[in-house]
């Protein structure tokens, strides 16, 4: 599968994801979290999850000097980026980390080679967590988050708030008596319901 193929299919498996309800799930911090991170050339992306149901999602993209990391480097930085953001969540919890770069797996196994690889593991000492291997393909959300173009995630938050939700909502209005009632009475008179427009 090409690279336009792939986005596509993340543009549209994260365009679903967002418009059907609910979202993101509110945290209970009786179970445990999962964070699914995945890197490309080009971007990090990552999402926290508790048995399955996303509780937030992080994108950023890369810049210039980061772009030119290993996809070792890659893949750790959106680790180390994440557990950063999330720490109010994660901090004296254990959690498991998801990625689809296997070598990252045994992370505290691997003799450290770098004075890079010293730094980001000493940013996560203190974190009680396991890095597991999952299939790129298993790992849709997150890859997803980074593939998207601006102009792409312009045209999702339109068409999840002009096409498929609006037209939903004034369907309802439709089947609503009481709703019927305070358009009437609005078109009559505007300050009759102040709370409405």
């Amino acid at each position: 599968m090409g690279w336009d193929q792939e986005a596509t299919l993340a543009f549209e498996t994260l365009k679903k994801a967002m418009i059907n309800p609910p979202v993101l799930a509110l945290p209970d911090m009786s179970k445990p979290f999962i964070i699914e991170t995945d890197a490309s050339g080009m971007g990090i992306g990552a999402v926290l999850m508790k048995e399955g149901h996303p509780i937030a999602f992080i994108s950023k993209a890369l810049g210039s000097r980061q772009q030119r990391l290993s996809t070792y480097e890659r893949e750790m930085l959106v680790i180390l980026h994440t557990v950063t953001k999330w720490k109010q969540y994660l901090w004296g919890r254990t959690f498991k980390i998801r990625t689809d770069h296997v070598r990252l797996k045994y992370l505290l196994d691997q003799k450290l080679s770098s004075p890079s690889q010293h730094l980001w593991l000493s940013k996560l000492l203190g974190f009680d967590y396991e890095i597991e291997f999952q299939k790129g393909r298993e790992n849709v959300a997150a890859d997803a988050l980074f593939k998207v173009t601006s102009s792409e995630l312009n045209a999702l938050a339109l068409s999840t708030m002009s096409i498929p939700l609006v037209a939903d909502i004034k369907r309802s209005w439709e089947e609503d008596s009481k709703i019927q009632s305070i358009i009437q009475d609005l078109t009559r008179d505007p300050a009759t319901h102040p709370h409405y427009k």
